[in-house]
């Protein structure tokens, strides 16, 4: 009981931000900027003006480390390999260059701009997934730092907010059709809110396809970070060994490669894909998640000092500005080759 009225000034501060958010978004005509979005900056302004002292310290770091990795889990209940089969391989082959487009030239964008790989990552997930969702997943797997994850946050949040503008006005000078434009948006533009505006902007059946893309999309949430899961065991092995002597400590453990809360989130994205979960309780998990995953990254924005984002400097937001516009251009490439525009 000690331990839960340490931590429950720190969450219920977080949650607060999570329903304001959730309330802010609701009042917005179109939905321009995301809870999870917004909940980030908040937190980042209260930050600004009042540092969180040690009454909601230990509730903070509880909600931006645990209760992260259990939204995360309960967002594998939403997620289902019937989706794929539902969109069909058109958008699974435009998104398999453009994930190649992300974390192939990212990861060079990222060593020539001197970003340290883990924000670079991150903000390749982003943009290549699916926004904030890939980003909140990835940055347990590797430990990554709060202003880390708000900067990713932040450089692809931008970037989205000029999509939602231009991105029905290019599709309607390149008289693309329902189908190709609802693609290039699902594809191409990052978060889900995001992708919902540009989509519907357009047109309505735009709309529903570039959603459905937008869902399938997320599923590569999987993959990934069971892939750097792996390499930040392995980049942790090498820091710990330059002494060139391979202890017990350093050896590569099952364990380590695959954290606990990933194997759960693949096991209910497994029980929802040969319907152990019924389609209401699917949809009340992933409810669920979201907000969680929203009080989430308000914490991370209580956590997170401007000025420590400013120290970082302009680079990442450049890395993600040239990798979101190399996905656009390599989406709307790859749509021509195969004969959609």
């Amino acid at each position: 009981m000690k331990r839960f009225y340490a931590i429950l000034p720190g969450f219920c501060l977080a949650l607060l931000i999570a329903i304001s958010s959730r309330w802010i978004e609701a009042l917005l005509p179109i939905p321009l900027i995301g809870d999870s979005v917004l909940a980030l900056f908040i937190g980042m302004i209260i930050n600004q003006i009042k540092k969180p002292d040690e009454l909601v310290q230990k509730g903070l770091k509880f909600t931006s480390k645990k209760v992260l990795k259990f939204s995360i889990i309960l967002l594998g209940a939403s997620l289902s390999i019937e989706t794929i089969l539902n969109v069909g391989r058109l958008s699974l082959t435009v998104m398999i260059f453009t994930l190649l487009t992300c974390f192939g030239c990212g990861h060079f964008i990222g060593k020539w701009l001197n970003i340290n790989w883990k924000l670079s990552n991150m903000i390749s997930a982003g943009t290549g997934i699916c926004g904030g969702s890939a980003i909140a997943a990835m940055a347990p797997v590797i430990n990554a730092e709060d202003k880390d994850i708000a900067y990713a946050m932040s450089a692809t949040f931008l970037f989205d907010m000029a999509m939602i503008l231009l991105f029905p006005i290019m599709g309607k000078l390149m008289g693309l059709s329902d189908i190709a434009y609802g693609l290039w948006a699902g594809t191409a533009v990052n978060d889900t809110s995001s992708v919902v505006a540009a989509g519907y902007a357009f047109s309505e059946a735009a709309g529903d396809f570039a959603t459905m893309v937008k869902l399938t999309r997320t599923l590569s949430i999987i993959p990934t970070v069971l892939v750097f899961s792996i390499i930040n065991v392995r980049v942790n092995i090498k820091e710990e060994s330059k002494n060139g002597i391979i202890t017990e400590k350093n050896k590569v453990k099952l364990s380590s490669l695959f954290p606990w809360f990933i194997l759960m989130f693949i096991g209910m994205s497994f029980v929802n894909s040969i319907g152990l979960i019924p389609a209401g309780v699917s949809i009340s998990m992933k409810s669920i998640s979201k907000f969680l995953m929203v009080s989430a990254l308000a914490a991370i924005g209580l956590n997170t000092d401007f000025q420590e984002i400013k120290s970082s400097g302009i680079n990442p937001m450049i890395h993600g500005f040239i990798i979101s516009a190399l996905v656009v251009i390599v989406a709307i490439t790859v749509e021509f080759f195969i004969g959609l525009v």
